[in-house]
């Protein structure tokens, strides 16, 4: 794309060098997208979930307003102080504020989607605060010097020889170790030193009821629970889209969060905060960074219906042949590829293009969102604004032209038949991004139209 900026096609083809790196990653998001269609068949009312949930948000995201809030009102009403943040840098300035409250330099974090999102991390190392990712997954990345290549599975990118060689640098373990049990177990005791002492605990929020102005997190390690219950102050930071009308309703989207996530029939720890314990000060950030925006792009609101389950992910064929990197923004695949054009179109207009429009994606979405519909709108407004590569948009025109004609058509047709035939060079060849990852087919002796001609009777 002639955007000036990073581009996905460039960036899958670093992935794509190591080509059993590729055909590993691929087969492990299979195997984990299968675990999730067998679950999914043990529960006969799984379409009904399916639908309540994707009606209740659509309740949600027409009366955001209202909703936000009954929400405040009640966390306040809990001993909760909330936050407003209309975009990133305020999100960061206001986490900042809170830390430097208690006079600290270090803090440790449950993955939060939301804080990669506005790169808080980044931020609160310019002021001199040290953020301890405390998920495994994302303390892995976090040592690697790389963002998550995936909202759910942060380090599914990386082989245990190559996560033990991380461990042997940054924690002392011994070299060529890559015992998943061992490694595991160093990062539990490592981790739990930086529980007991850190003062300030941030987590990110996976539902928040406003009817009660308490919050859920989702976890598998519960680390979101060691960082909260040990810490003298608790952050939260949410999006404002993770509203749901009622306590009643969380048995909806904890039922579809973790079968459409990984297969599993519920997070190992659904932690329930409502109110601070004594001695102990719980805030709330609320962000908006563009969701509000996005609210009123018609054809784009059902995009804040996403619970981050990262099913979407798992079964596109694009994103897992060329890995979560080559987005270049915190959610990456084709939800994040709906996501992030809203935030910025000429930084993210690559994004829109990099999918097959095969569906599958809007299949496996537990709340139903329109996502290859989505994709296939972005493309649309990303031409008329004029973000689309001039090569891109000359082709596009020249095919247009070329399918309304039979007469061109069928010339064109012979012309390619030829072409592979006698000079295949003039196609495969380095220049030519769609014979990077193909074989060239053999050119059939006839078109259908010239055989059909010949045989019908």
């Amino acid at each position: 794309m002639n955007t000036g900026t990073k581009d996905h096609a460039e960036l899958a083809g670093i992935f794509n060098k190591d080509e059993d790196r590729v055909n590993w990653h691929d087969e492990t998001l299979w195997w984990i997208r299968a675990k999730r269609d067998k679950i999914v068949h043990q529960l006969p009312e799984w379409e009904a979930l399916r639908e309540t949930a994707s009606k209740i948000k659509f309740n949600v995201l027409g009366n955001m307003d209202t909703y936000l809030m009954e929400f405040e009102a009640a966390a306040k009403a809990n001993g909760v102080t909330v936050h407003w943040a209309a975009d990133a840098k305020e999100h960061n300035e206001i986490v900042h504020k809170l830390i430097a409250e208690q006079g600290v330099t270090q803090m440790v974090k449950s993955k939060s989607m939301l804080t990669e999102e506005c790169h808080l991390n980044e931020y609160l190392a310019t002021h001199g605060i040290e953020v301890i990712d405390s998920d495994l997954g994302e303390r892995i990345v976090q040592l690697a010097g790389e963002p998550p290549s995936h909202i759910v599975l942060p380090c599914i990118h990386k082989k245990k020889e190559e996560i033990g060689d991380l461990f042997h640098m940054h924690l002392g373990t011994p070299s060529n170790m890559a015992d998943p049990q061992f490694l595991t177990e160093t990062a539990r005791g490592s981790l739990r030193e930086t529980f007991l002492t850190r003062k300030v605990a941030l987590t990110g929020v996976n539902f928040a009821v406003a009817e009660t102005g308490e919050f859920v997190v989702c976890t598998n390690e519960g680390n979101a629970d060691m960082g909260a219950h040990l810490a003298k102050v608790h952050i939260a930071c949410m999006g404002i889209e993770k509203l749901i009308p009622k306590r009643e309703h969380l048995g909806v989207f904890l039922r579809l969060l973790t079968r459409s996530a990984t297969g599993q029939p519920q997070t190992t720890y659904s932690s329930h905060f409502a109110k601070p314990r004594a001695g102990q000060e719980m805030h709330i950030v609320l962000v908006d960074n563009g969701r509000s925006v996005q609210l009123g792009r018609e054809d784009f609101r059902n995009s804040l219906k996403c619970i981050r389950c990262g099913a979407c992910m798992n079964t596109c064929p694009v994103y897992r042949r060329s890995g979560g990197h080559s987005y270049h923004t915190a959610v990456a695949g084709p939800i994040g590829s709906i996501l992030a054009p809203n935030l910025d179109m000429k930084k993210y207009a690559d994004l829109p293009f990099a999918s097959t429009l095969c569906g599958s994606c809007s299949n496996v979405c537990p709340v139903k969102i329109d996502i290859h519909d989505q994709l296939y709108k972005w493309r649309q407004v990303l031409v008329k604004e004029g973000y689309a590569p001039t090569g891109k948009k000359i082709a596009m025109q020249v095919m247009a032209k070329t399918l309304a004609s039979p007469t061109m058509y069928h010339a064109a047709g012979k012309m390619g038949r030829l072409t592979i035939k006698y000079a295949p060079f003039a196609v495969s060849n380095k220049l030519n991004p769609w014979y990077k990852e193909r074989d060239m087919p053999s050119a059939p002796k006839e078109s259908f139209g010239e055989w059909y001609a010949k045989n019908r009777k």
